[in-house]
């Protein structure tokens, strides 16, 4: 009889123990990839995030910079379309703004969540004024993965 220790059993089954968690927005440039780096360093012990836009362009420079301030890096990433994921399962599926909510077709998940955050590439003035204001954003997304999903790994941990 070949017995494993839950650690390495762990291990070896890697990201499949994990929930599955896709941020969906507009253009998968800023909001969706900032959420997904975040959720990673947060929580990556129990959740695996991936991020898509319904019009995918280039990963926004600023989010880029703003997130490598707080030791994340998106400079490898690059915007993914929700067609790449159309015949993957996830445990939630996350709209981050008004549009990409009332644009996206239906993504089954076992939970359906929706919070509309400022999309950074609007954002006008100088560069610092730019970095503010993105800034300002990731920080917001931060706040509410820490509500929502810290909130949630504590009720699934001690449940």
């Amino acid at each position: 009889m070949i017995f494993l220790n839950l650690t390495v059993f762990v291990e070896l089954l890697g990201d499949s123990l994990k929930k599955k968690v896709l941020f969906i927005c507009t253009y998968n440039s800023a909001r969706s990839q900032m959420a997904e780096g975040l959720l990673n360093a947060l929580y990556g012990d129990r959740y695996k995030a991936y991020s898509a836009g319904i019009e995918p362009i280039k990963v926004n420079p600023y989010a880029v910079e703003v997130m490598a301030e707080i030791g994340i890096d998106l400079s490898r990433q690059r915007s993914k379309s929700i067609e790449e994921f159309r015949e993957k399962n996830f445990d939630y599926v996350i709209t981050l703004c008004d549009h990409a909510k009332g644009a996206c077709p239906f993504f089954p998940g076992e939970k359906i969540l929706h919070k509309s955050f400022e999309d950074p590439s609007k954002f006008k003035g100088t560069e610092e004024e730019i970095l503010e204001e993105t800034r300002r954003i990731r920080d917001e997304i931060k706040y509410w993965l820490e509500i929502t999903f810290g909130k949630e790994s504590f009720e699934t941990k001690w449940s």
